[in-house]
This record gives C-alpha cells, sequence and structure tokens, in this order.
C-alpha cells in the first residue's frame, strides 16, 4: 500500500536535490508538502518584510512543483505543532519528514514535536540537507568543534561530499476525501505580504523559488566565477553570486552548488581561474563554519563568544546609532552601504564588514544591535552567518586576529576608488570630486548645500578610545 507521507518543509523550499524529499520518495510516492507559517516566528521583531517576500515567492513556486507531480503543498498559518499533530491524527498518517538545522530555536521545536509523536507510534525521520557536512563530522583532532576557520576549512575541504539528490518524478495526490479534512484543519490558500501585515515595495535582488536560484548559479559560474576573488570586494560590480538567500531558504542545495565548482575546475583554462574558484568554495566554507560554530555554542545567539567581550562598556548612543540606521554619518561609504540595505534589503559583503567595523569601533555601539538592525532589512537575514560576521567586525567572535578596525575612507579608496557605488547610493552628492567622496573630506560649505550631514564623529580619535576600551577589558 502506497502510504501517505508528511514532508515538512522549513529551510529546504525546494523539490530538486532535497535529500529528506528523496528519502521520503524511497519510501511512497504519496507525499505531500507542508509549510507552516509559525506565529512564534513571524511575529518577531527582527524579521524583515523583505525576507518574509521572498519566502512567499519561494513558497509560491514550490507549490506549483508539487501540484505539477500530482501531489500538493499544504500552507497553514499557525504552529507546527499544533498542525503537525492534527494532520498526522486525522490522515492517519505513520511517518513525517523534515531536514535538521542547526538554530536552538528550532532545535528545541523538532525536539517538541519529535517526543509528541513518538509517543504516539509516529516514526520521525530526520536528516541534515542544507551542510555538505553535519556538525559532528568535521572535529578537531582532538575531537572538539572547530573556533578557528583555517583548520576548519584545511579538514573539511578535504572530506568527499555528497553529489546533488535525485529529484521524485511522479507524486499521488491527497483524495477528496483527506483534501476535506485539511481543509477543516485549517488550510489557507499561499497568503499576500500585506495578509501577513508586511509591506515591500521594491524588487529583490533575487526572485524567489528555485528557478531564479538555478538561472543566477548558471549565470555566476558561466561569467563571474573566474573572476571572483578578482571582483568580489568591488561593491560596484556584479562580481558575486547573490545566491545567499537562496541558500538560507534552501530554494537551491547546497550539494548543487559545490557540484557547479568541481565541474568549474575541471573545465579551467588556468590557474588564476581555479584560484578564482577555490576562493568562492571557501566562502561557501565560511558559510558553514559559522552554521556549525552556532550548532555547537548556542549562546553565540545572545552574546560574545570571547568572555572578555560580554561586558564590554559599550557606549550605545542611541542618536548615532540612528545616525548609522539612516545612512546619515557623513561617511559616504558607510552612509551608501546603509542606503542599499534600506532600499534594496541586502548590502554588498566588502560594506557589511565597513559598517559593522563603523558601528562597533567607531559609534562604539554594542554589535547586538547592529547584527538586530540586520536582520530586521536584509532578504537573505540567516542567524548562524549574520552573528558570525558581526562577532568578526566586532571582535567579540571566532578569529585568529580579533581585533580589526576598518578605516572608511582607505576602504572607499582600495574598493571604490571612482566613487561608483557611492554616486549610485548617494545621489544629492553624486556631483562632487571623487577625491572629495572617497575620502570623506567634504568640506562644511559643500555639505550645507547639498544637505549631507558632517561627519558625526572623528575616525581617529573613536578609533584611539575603542583601542583603550579593548586593552582595558583584554588585559583584566
Amino acid at each position: 500500500m502506497n502510504k501517505t507521507i508528511i514532508f515538512w518543509h522549513r529551510k529546504d523550499l525546494r523539490i530538486k536535490d532535497n535529500i529528506g524529499l528523496a528519502k521520503a520518495y524511497e519510501k511512497s510516492s504519496k507525499i505531500v508538502g507542508l509549510f507552516c507559517l509559525d506565529p512564534a516566528i513571524l511575529n518577531r521583531d527582527d524579521i524583515a518584510p523583505a525576507r518574509v517576500k521572498y519566502l512567499l515567492e519561494s513558497l509560491e513556486e514550490l507549490q506549483a512543483n508539487y501540484r505539477k507531480l500530482g501531489s500538493d503543498l499544504l500552507i497553514f498559518h499557525d504552529s507546527p505543532l499544533k498542525i503537525i499533530s492534527s494532520l498526522i491524527e486525522e490522515l492517519k498518517i505513520e511517518e513525517i519528514y523534515w531536514n535538521l538545522d542547526v538554530e536552538s530555536f528550532a532545535h528545541q521545536r523538532d525536539n517538541l514535536i519529535k517526543e509528541a509523536l513518538t509517543i504516539k507510534g509516529i516514526k520521525v525521520n530526520t536528516f541534515w540537507d542544507q551542510l555538505l557536512h553535519y556538525p559532528e563530522t568535521i572535529l578537531s583532532k582532538t575531537n572538539t568543534p572547530y573556533t578557528v576557520y583555517t583548520p576548519f576549512w584545511r579538514n573539511w575541504s578535504q572530506q568527499t561530499k555528497l553529489q546533488p539528490i535525485l529529484s521524485p518524478s511522479r507524486l499521488s495526490p491527497l483524495t477528496q476525501e483527506e483534501y476535506k479534512i485539511v481543509n477543516n484543519l485549517g488550510l489557507i490558500p499561499l497568503p499576500t505580504l500585506e495578509n501577513l501585515g508586511f509591506t515591500w515595495d521594491n524588487e529583490l535582488l533575487l526572485k524567489g523559488g528555485e528557478i531564479a536560484a538555478q538561472e543566477r548559479l548558471e549565470y555566476f559560474c558561466s561569467y563571474l566565477l573566474s573572476d571572483y576573488n578578482d571582483n568580489r570586494n568591488f561593491p560596484y560590480l556584479d562580481g558575486t553570486s547573490q545566491l545567499s538567500a537562496a541558500l538560507k531558504f534552501g530554494t537551491i542545495g547546497v550539494r548543487t552548488l559545490w557540484q557547479n565548482t568541481l565541474e568549474e575546475l575541471e573545465n579551467c583554462q588556468s590557474e588564476e581561474a581555479r584560484e578564482n574558484i577555490i576562493a568562492w568554495q571557501k566562502e561557501l566554507a565560511w558559510r558553514e563554519f559559522y552554521q556549525h560554530c552556532l550548532y555547537f555554542f548556542p549562546a553565540l545567539e545572545n552574546g560574545a563568544y570571547r568572555k572578555q567581550f560580554q561586558d564590554f562598556p559599550w557606549q550605545n548612543n542611541e542618536t548615532l546609532f540612528q545616525a548609522w540606521c539612516d545612512g546619515k554619518t557623513g561617511y559616504p561609504i558607510v552612509d551608501a552601504a546603509m542606503r542599499q540595505l534600506n532600499e534594496t534589503g541586502w548590502m554588498h559583503n566588502r560594506c557589511r564588514m565597513i559598517v559593522a567595523s563603523f558601528l562597533t569601533k567607531d559609534l562604539i555601539i554594542d554589535w547586538r544591535w547592529g547584527e538586530k538592525y540586520f536582520m530586521q532589512k536584509l532578504y537573505d537575514g540567516d542567524l548562524a552567518s549574520n552573528n558570525g560576521g558581526w562577532q568578526w567586525s566586532a571582535s567579540s567572535g571566532m578569529d585568529a586576529k580579533p581585533l580589526r578596525i576598518f578605516n572608511p575612507a582607505s576602504q572607499s579608496q582600495k574598493f571604490d576608488s571612482e566613487a561608483e557605488y557611492i554616486r549610485q547610493w548617494l545621489p544629492e552628492i553624486s556631483s562632487l570630486d571623487t577625491a572629495d567622496l572617497v575620502t570623506g573630506k567634504i568640506s562644511p560649505l559643500d555639505a550645507q548645500s547639498y544637505d549631507y550631514p558632517l561627519p558625526i564623529v572623528d575616525h581617529n580619535q573613536q578609533q584611539r578610545q575603542f583601542k583603550l576600551l579593548y586593552q582595558s577589558v583584554t588585559k583584566g
């Protein structure tokens, strides 16, 4: 008998290269997809409207793909524990499948659901899908988690990686009687962004769903990957994969990405091209490093990894913080980056490091303020990557060289030497001389004429002050 199986989607909004879904298909072709719009997540104060838009676009395509295969994606706006328990009881389900997550919220939620189902005799099948290597498989020689990236990369890069997983080719539908049951349990059509209480009118950098993610991967590999290491730090160039949201929501499988890098390595014609491809592989490893860190050290979500930073004397000036949020610091590269974030829901990675360093080292504001603001805006906002990046910038995290201070002027001169990025996002001062824009030395008269703020702090002075505070905590 072809028994009905529920596959619960979370951060794997795709049919292709989905380990848990493929494993379920080995047992039965009668698989129904499930997604719960969980109020416990949507009602948080760090949810970006742009991110919810990407989620809904991805769900729309996923539901269409299920229907093409003959089944459906059931959508509910309720607690997963409540919905899953009801579905299993009413549909007489014997097995459920889902892919695991590194976040502590997901871990606790999943354990509660698994415990409740196991008591009822339901078989729960879980798999690691969002990582090339799940955490317990990448450990140091002392059998402990890595806290420094470079040795992690050496180990991780040497391990054999799975190839993309085959997709289901045909699924069997629920019966009409079963559809009546799920309708009575609160099944809803896919809501709009406004239905959920969010507003985001701007286009996303990458449309949600498998198709857009796959097309972007193919474009990136064909035209950008061979120059990736050369171009990735220049924010005015289209030089990065822009697949961060696709990886966050799982609209593309990480095995698919890795397989593409191997194919490109096999076909590359020069050592330089090879180095560029490996540079992107290392970025995929950075993503996985932060995922492993959050899994093994869940306290990172709420505080610093380095003990000295747990009570760091941040100054936390709310007026300065608001100027940073609004892109009105008087430092053009910082303001351009914050405008990009506010208007698009995305920011170039080089600029993420610049603005994070500025908030923590120039404004001496707690990195958690910036981390939360990013999560309120980023359409690719991922807890592990965002937290890891912020703690790296704040010198509070896992880092072999913990004290880094970025000079906004030198960063501009090196990575936006013609002020192309600055002019794009700060049109009000685009007519100023390039030298003024990249150094940030805009005269008070010009600042007043173009309604642009003077610098809210002095970088050199703040740098000295931060170093004194840093020395005071690191030396006890």
